[in-house]
C-alpha cells in the first residue's frame, strides 16, 4: 500500500501563486507515475498534470499550461506542483494520483471510467477575484 498526503493549499488572490506538494509512504515511489488532479464543486475530477518515473517527462492539461509546472523528488518521496498565475477557474480540491502506467497515459485518463492505483485525500485551493 501507498499513502499519499497532499498539502500546500489554501486561498490566494487571482494572479498569485502556490506549491503544492504531496509527500508518498508505504512503497517504492519512484515506480510510480505521479500525477495531479482537481474537483471542482458539482464538476468531474479531472486530469491536470502528469510527470514520469524519472521526471523527464511531464504533460499538462491545456487550461493550466504555461502557468503551472510539476516535478517530482524520489528521494524525498514528494511531488510539487508550481502553480502560477492563479485564476479563480483553478478553484477546486487537488488530488495527488499515483499508478503504474505512463505519464502520457495518465493525462487521457477519465477519472469515472478508471481505477487508480493511489489517490491522496486531497487540498482545496481557493482563489478569489
Amino acid at each position: 500500500q501507498m499513502q499519499l498526503v497532499e498539502s500546500g493549499g489554501g486561498l490566494v488572490q487571482a494572479g498569485g501563486s502556490l506549491r503544492l506538494s504531496c509527500t508518498a509512504s508505504g512503497r517504492t515511489f519512484s515506480s510510480y507515475v505521479l500525477g495531479w488532479f482537481r474537483q471542482a464543486p458539482g464538476k468531474e475530477r479531472e486530469f491536470v498534470a502528469s510527470i514520469s518515473w524519472g521526471g523527464e517527462g511531464t504533460y499538462y492539461a491545456d487550461s493550466v499550461k504555461g502557468r503551472f509546472t510539476i516535478s517530482r523528488d524520489n528521494g524525498k518521496n514528494t511531488v510539487y506542483l508550481q502553480m502560477n498565475r492563479l485564476k479563480p477557474e483553478d478553484t477546486a480540491v487537488y488530488y495527488c494520483a499515483a499508478d503504474g502506467t505512463t505519464a502520457q497515459a495518465m493525462a487521457a485518463i477519465k477519472v469515472e471510467d478508471y481505477v487508480m492505483d493511489y489517490w491522496g485525500k486531497g487540498t482545496l485551493v481557493t482563489v478569489s477575484s
